[in-house]
């Protein structure tokens, strides 16, 4: 097999390849091998794999990914666009959402999602250990209804000790940043906030102040999880307590992946249209 690069798209062989991963990295030689780091391609997990492990994917297959993905996410937003906006007269002012993310890959797919939604979205990538640094000046420039601090996460390998943070490689930063978050905007009404990403605390950051999170059942996020649950708060009504299984309903892991507290939509109705 040819050498294993940055860039390329592998899988696992010890679990079945049954997840589509990114070569992020290549950290040390261990015992002789090489010791890859590896991003999700459409979920948001992060993990290290000796060489040996990884099995290339074919171009074929990377580019069937590819549009299987994006012919997904167009899909969804248009279910969630006829879902929402059905019979209004005049216009709508969503809510503003606040996207910080550590997956670089993913900022152009998740502008298109919102874009495909009418939802008001500003991307930004932010590597997760910086996200508690920077959310404070981030939400004062921005001034959002909605924050997502989400990326890459992951469980060390045949834990017992949930609880303890060590044993997950991101996840005590989005903690970091929704308690950092929260010193500007205490009130879950206020700002509405989503962290997490695969296999995250999710009891931990919810206890930080997030209203959503991820991964109740410590499971795999799909890449656009945390944007299904900002654009469904975005654009719906402000007078209505959006009930968290209305909000999981349509991402692709469900309540193992993402749960949360109801939360009010952010979404106005505004009357007349103007004419120009």
């Amino acid at each position: 097999m040819p050498e294993i690069k940055i860039g390329d798209i592998v899988a696992r062989k010890s679990y079945g390849s049954d997840t589509k991963f990114k070569v992020a990295d290549i950290q040390e030689v261990r015992n002789g091998e090489r010791i890859l780091t590896l991003k999700g391609v459409n979920f948001r997990i992060e993990a290290d794999s000796p060489e040996s492990d990884l099995e290339l994917v074919s171009d074929k297959e990377a580019e069937r990914l590819r549009f299987k993905t994006n012919k997904k996410a167009a899909g969804n937003a248009g279910f969630l666009r006829r879902s929402f906006q059905r019979g209004i007269q005049s216009f709508t002012k969503t809510g503003k959402i606040l996207h910080v993310d550590g997956a670089m890959d993913y900022l152009d797919k998740c502008k298109e999602y919102y874009q495909g939604l009418g939802a008001e979205a500003i991307v930004i990538d932010v590597p997760e250990k910086e996200q508690p640094l920077k959310v404070k000046a981030l939400l004062q420039q921005y001034r959002p209804d909605i924050l997502v601090l989400t990326g890459h996460d992951g469980m060390t390998k045949g834990i017992s000790d949930f609880n303890n943070m060590q044993n997950y490689r991101n996840s005590l930063y989005f903690v970091d940043a929704v308690t950092e978050a929260r010193k500007l905007k205490s009130s879950l009404d206020e700002l509405v906030i989503f962290a997490g990403a695969c296999q995250s605390n999710y009891e931990a950051i919810l206890a930080a102040g997030a209203n959503y999170a991820s991964s109740p059942k410590r499971v795999f996020i799909h890449m656009f999880d945390p944007v299904v649950v900002a654009a469904k708060v975005s654009i719906g009504a402000i007078g209505k307590v959006l009930a968290v299984n209305e909000i999981v309903a349509d991402t692709n892991t469900g309540f193992e992946g993402v749960g949360g507290v109801e939360t009010w939509g952010k979404a106005r109705n505004g009357t007349p249209k103007g004419s120009y």
